[in-house]
């Protein structure tokens, strides 16, 4: 490995979406890996981030597997003003300038964030280089070496600067794996449902957490499968349970409009075939997420879900107040009874699952619904077998958000140990999500939580909604 002060400097130019996610998905990815590295720049909200690694081959080691990350950059120049990058390219060491030969084709990409330019004052940008000694020849299709100039003028639409605040210039490495996420889009997705998760939220979890190559992965909420999807796609052999019947078994209403029926295969398992990822799939079934159905001394890498919080889809589990036996005769086609499953349960049978279920240092990454005014993270689900790594916040409405989870298991629980804590405020929030004027500083009723289930369908028939699954 190089000694340290030869490391590189690297800028990470990220997407705009997603925000608070960018940074746990990175160090996880890092993490993972073990690949060496220094920050630089760590800003939550501009759209890159600066840091030093040993080589070439661990950024683009980085990149095959980040989303949140659109392309990383061997950084030559920053700074913030024209005058002084101009400085600095002027006097590049030859390590930079060796890419300057004759042999080597080129191209420069412009890319201004929060400001549209036209195509003649990007070419008028590019000409404002021509001070560098590069020999060899332009071409657009297929360089040798690409060069990126970015101008990044805030975070603000509604007060664009006339000068930008940073500038940055660099040698191309390499893309992320975002293509991924437009190949797995709902939009074309085989089999959906009304609350199947987005493509790139879906790899996001996977990366926090860290599925590779031969991981057993479960999905003890499966819904649709996308989580079994993103897993699949690194390297996970993926499973999963849920009690509705109709779902596992792809036989619910359609919810692409003008859908009538679905179509034969169009489940679970299609959807793996379609994706050529049928030998990762081990197996979906109906199970009862309260009472676990695996083999006591089975161990998983990594559990990643999105339990239901009663707000598009219901919360129950196998139930009943009656306690009088089933006869024998009548056992072979019993179906059940089902009553209420408090989200507060829910949570607190999955962290005992995950304690016990999980291969030490395996990962649980899982959503959680919150009250934004009510947030503390001193109240969310905690477990002594598991240790929080990240916590990152999707806003859904004025009033509610949720939250991304990602805990280690640390330790072994002490035989079967039942020992989660959970808080009122789990107990409590699909009242508080129907009745906001019970939430302080909220004076009347948000028609938007009344109304969530009556939206009607949008955008080639898939609801853009907040997920349950």
């Amino acid at each position: 490995m190089a000694a340290r002060n030869m490391w590189k400097s690297y800028l990470l130019w990220c997407a705009n979406e997603h925000v608070s996610f960018r940074i746990p998905e990175v160090e996880s990815v890092l993490a993972m890996y073990k690949i060496p590295h220094t920050w630089i720049e760590k800003p939550e909200e501009n759209p890159w981030m600066l840091i030093s690694m040993p080589s070439e081959d661990c950024a683009v080691k980085l990149m095959k597997r980040c989303v949140t990350v659109r392309s990383i950059i061997e950084l030559w120049a920053q700074s913030t003003t024209k005058e002084h990058l101009d400085d600095q390219l002027k006097t590049l060491p030859a390590e930079f300038t060796s890419y300057f030969k004759k042999e080597n084709k080129f191209k420069v990409v412009v890319d201004i964030f929060n400001k549209v330019i036209s195509q003649e004052e990007k070419i008028e940008k590019i000409e404002s280089f021509s001070y560098l000694p590069i020999l060899g020849s332009a071409n657009l299709k297929n360089p040798d070496v690409t060069y990126y100039y970015y101008e990044f003028f805030g975070l603000d639409a509604g007060r664009i600067p006339e000068n930008p605040f940073n500038y940055f210039f660099g040698r191309w490495i390499s893309d992320s794996e975002r293509t991924a996420v437009a190949k797995y889009s709902l939009k074309t997705r085989h089999f959906i449902g009304n609350t199947s998760m987005d493509p790139q939220l879906s790899m996001i979890m996977a990366n926090l957490a860290q599925i590779d190559n031969g991981h057993i992965v479960v999905d003890p909420f499966v819904g649709t499968g996308s989580l079994l999807v993103a897993a699949a796609h690194f390297g996970g052999y993926v499973c999963g349970t849920d009690i509705d019947y109709l779902t596992i078994h792809g036989r619910m209403k359609p919810t692409r409009a003008h859908q009538k029926k679905r179509q034969p295969n169009e489940d679970i398992k299609g959807n793996l075939k379609t994706y050529n990822l049928f030998s990762r799939y081990l197996d979906v079934f109906v199970g009862d997420a309260s009472t676990p159905v695996w083999r006591s001394n089975f161990r998983f890498d990594s559990i990643i879900t999105d339990p239901p919080y009663g707000i598009r889809e219901s919360t129950y589990k196998v139930g009943s107040k009656k306690i009088a036996p089933i006869p024998d005769e009548m056992l072979s086609t019993h179906f059940p009874s089902k009553t209420q499953y408090g989200l507060g349960d829910i949570y607190k049978d999955l962290l005992n699952f995950a304690a016990n279920s999980l291969k030490l240092h395996g990962r649980l990454v899982f959503w959680i619904p919150i009250i934004r005014m009510e947030y503390d993270p001193d109240l969310l689900p905690e477990h002594p077998c598991l240790e929080t790594i990240a916590n990152s916040e999707q806003i859904l409405n004025l009033h509610s958000s949720r939250r991304l989870i990602t805990m280690q298991k640390i330790m072994e629980p002490k035989e079967a140990e039942d020992s989660a804590i959970i808080h009122n405020l789990q107990y409590t929030f699909r009242h508080k999500f129907f009745n906001t004027s019970e939430i302080k500083g909220h004076g009347k009723e948000d028609e938007s939580a009344r109304n969530l289930t009556k939206r009607s369908k949008r955008g080639n028939g898939i609801a853009k909604l907040p997920c349950d699954k």
